[in-house]
């Protein structure tokens, strides 16, 4: 995928960014590329780390959702001369489509954990507050949309969704006006929403370009497509399907995917338990992975420039060592406990 932040000032800014991977020369960096090494691009979007990998004589198993992306990807495919393996699917399910695609196991895995510019930028897919249209969110285009959940969900709930994964601290009052214009008249589009979010909430001075709106749309497009399930179980696939010595590479644009990400890695390169001159150690099991990243990789201010979306991006990476994989409890990692819609939440 492409560069696209949750912050409201970076939609948009400047006009349409399309086609520029993020922190692609440090996504290199760390993935190491070599010649018939294999990787999978678990969020293939417009193909840019794809390409990257090819170019670099990798083979590439590349998985995406969105059936726009995979349509678009097929030139590619016909360019790889048989070294990209395109996928349809959910990148939570990384692990099987790597196998279905005849290797048990890979090189690198990388992850770019946003909305992608493609889905922000046209507004028939309902995603973004500044472009009127259909109110959807859907990355699979199947499925309950974002108008199912905002006329169908519970009040209680939807407090729950919008202050959980849109960090909104006016949830309640957000919630509340949205199930008192549903009653009147149903949610179908973009434009309606924000703007109903924009009348509650009105526009902070300190923070005039950050659309009101933004943290209850990131709240309901991850919803939607249980981006943080999808996140926390590709994370736990990686792990069973990286070789020793493979490298993981995962960029995200909100805090939420960057604390499961973290806590992740911080679980599974500890090497160490606790312990005090009061309480002795825990046993802790042999580490999965060693950290290649000591903090989070941000992008410079020349990639910025080029590419306001990059500013909220944050890179982490791990090396496989050979201890075997463990299971992951997606809650402990990060995920939040939220009603089930139509099948979807946890």
């Amino acid at each position: 995928m492409m560069a696209v932040g949750d912050n409201g000032d970076l939609p948009g800014a400047g006009g349409p960014v399309r086609h520029v991977p993020v922190l692609l020369r440090q996504v290199l960096q760390h993935l190491a590329p070599q010649p018939g090494e294999v990787f999978v691009d678990g969020t293939f979007g417009a193909g840019g780390y794809s390409r990257a990998l090819l170019e670099r004589g990798a083979k590439v198993v590349g998985v995406d959702r969105d059936p726009d992306a995979i349509a678009g990807g097929q030139e590619l495919v016909c360019e790889s001369a048989g070294n990209l393996i395109l996928v349809p699917g959910q990148f939570a399910d990384l692990e099987a489509h790597a196998r279905q695609s005849g290797f048990d196991g890979v090189d690198g895995v990388v992850l770019d954990l946003g909305v992608s510019s493609m889905q922000l930028d046209e507004a028939e897919r309902g995603f973004s507050f500044l472009r009127d249209g259909p109110l959807d969110m859907r990355m699979e285009q199947a499925g309950p949309s974002a108008a199912d959940v905002v006329n169908q969900m519970k009040v209680n709930d939807l407090i729950r969704v919008i202050a959980l994964l849109g960090e909104e601290k006016r949830a309640t009052t957000v919630a509340h006006a949205i199930d008192r214009a549903r009653q009147e008249k149903p949610f179908a589009r973009t434009a309606e929403l924000a703007g109903l979010i924009e009348k509650v909430l009105g526009r902070s001075p300190k923070k005039a370009q950050i659309h009101p709106a933004t943290r209850t749309f990131q709240a309901l497009r991850i919803y939607v497509n249980g981006e943080l399930h999808q996140a926390a179980r590709a994370l736990a696939g990686a792990e069973r399907i990286l070789k020793p010595g493979g490298r993981l590479v995962l960029v995200s644009f909100h805090s939420l995917e960057d604390r499961i990400v973290k806590r992740f890695l911080a679980d599974r390169t500890k090497t160490r338990g606790g312990g005090s001159r009061h309480m002795p150690e825990e046993d802790v099991p042999p580490p999965t992975f060693e950290s290649l990243t000591r903090k989070a990789v941000e992008a410079d201010e020349d990639e910025t420039g080029l590419n306001p979306r990059a500013r909220s991006a944050r890179l982490r990476a791990g090396r496989r060592t050979d201890a075997p994989a463990r299971e992951l409890d997606i809650h402990a990692a990060g995920v939040p406990r939220l009603a089930e819609f139509h099948g979807l939440g946890g």
